[in-house]
């Protein structure tokens, strides 16, 4: 080769060698300037205001998380509550379908028992229509009520006994033996004796004289102490009376 072509070979050469050095150096630029682009000021902030952005939401859907764990919760609650009142409802129901039933049973043994004591009576009735002595032996004049319990029935009585005694003396003895029987089957009730015995001794107590307060209690139990325009003795009103 001859020296002006081995120069120019040489030159030819260094040029390349520069050049790619050049663009080998520009390629390392542009990738720096990429780095420095990728991590810009205005980048960052974008980022930024996302990930505040993400933050945000992800605040939001906690507290949605949150507020759905609490319905979730209530509805639980509530979905106790009412498997307790069906509950409750069953065993009431329960109970009433038992007092109706037992209900129903009553209905039917008062219904038997009602039939059997209509019979009974019906029975009886027809029994006192057959046995005149098993009717009542006397009956009373509603319009005079008693002034206390049982003052018709001992008067009857007494009368009785008075009528019993004469009748055995007088010698009547077969009448005598009928009243003796209505005195056993009839005890007298007492009132009419001890009411007697209360205003006797009430006489007593006030000398059997017609005071002031005597009359004043006399009219309180309406007791009469008059006929006509004259004072009974203290005997003859408890001969009225009682």
């Amino acid at each position: 080769m001859r020296m002006e072509e081995f120069l120019a070979q040489t030159i030819l050469d260094a040029a390349k060698g520069d050049d790619e050095e050049i663009v080998e150096e520009a390629s390392e630029a542009g990738e720096e300037e990429a780095a420095e682009e990728e991590h810009s000021p205005a980048e960052l902030d974008v980022q930024k205001a996302v990930v505040e952005e993400l933050a945000v939401d992800k605040a939001k859907l906690e507290e949605k998380v949150e507020s759905l764990q609490q319905k979730l919760q209530t509805l639980e609650s509530a979905s106790s509550a009412e498997a307790e009142l069906k509950k409750a409802n069953a065993e009431i129901k329960a109970e009433l379908e038992s007092a109706r039933s037992e209900a129903d049973a009553l209905k039917i043994q008062v219904a038997e028992l009602q039939s059997k004591l209509a019979a009974e009576q019906e029975r009886h009735f027809d029994e006192q229509s057959r046995n005149p002595n098993a009717l009542a032996l006397l009956d009373r004049e509603v319009e005079l009520p008693d002034r206390f319990p049982g003052e018709t029935r001992d008067h009857v009585i007494e009368v009785v006994r008075e009528a019993r005694d004469k009748a055995e003396a007088d010698g009547r003895i077969r009448r005598a033996q009928l009243l003796e029987g209505v005195l056993v089957a009839n005890e007298p009730s007492g009132n009419l004796a001890k009411k007697r015995a209360a205003l006797e001794k009430f006489f007593n107590d006030n000398g059997n004289i017609l005071s002031g307060p005597v009359l004043e209690e006399l009219a309180k139990y309406g007791i009469p102490h008059k006929k006509g325009e004259e004072y009974l003795l203290p005997s003859e009103i408890l001969t009225r009376m009682y």
